[in-house]
């Protein structure tokens, strides 16, 4: 499996080390557009389809496609729908996935104990 990247603390953006350089600090939480990218990719491959199969029916580049899933951009609320849309899945199932995988790589063992409803009102 591969490491998911970590969000940088946001109390302390930036710092700069002995050198001078600046570094992003790490924070335990990993970034939504990573979880998201790989609820995207787990679907499209658990549906044995293509980048260009799903990225045609969502109206994207594959390259495009390709990024969201690696986690490299952060697409809109448009984009999301669009392509999951084009899984055949919705905003509630792919929160619901970036849920579990939060609860699953989280230091302390949460409970995932909420209603879909709860979900769709937020969607």
């Amino acid at each position: 499996m591969v490491e998911t990247p970590t969000a940088a603390s946001p109390i302390s953006p930036k710092s700069t080390d002995a050198d001078g350089e600046s570094r992003v600090p790490e924070s335990r939480e990993p970034l939504w557009r990573h979880m998201l990218g790989e609820s995207l990719r787990e679907r499209r491959t658990d549906s044995g389809e293509t980048l260009n199969e799903v990225a045609a029916r969502a109206g994207v580049s594959p390259q495009y496609l390709s990024e969201i899933e690696r986690g490299l951009k952060e697409p809109s609320s448009e984009i999301i729908a669009a392509v999951g849309g084009a899984l055949g899945i919705t905003l509630l199932d792919l929160t619901l996935d970036v849920a579990r995988s939060l609860a699953m790589t989280s230091d302390t063992q949460v409970e995932i104990s909420v209603s879909q409803s709860f979900f769709a009102l937020a969607a």
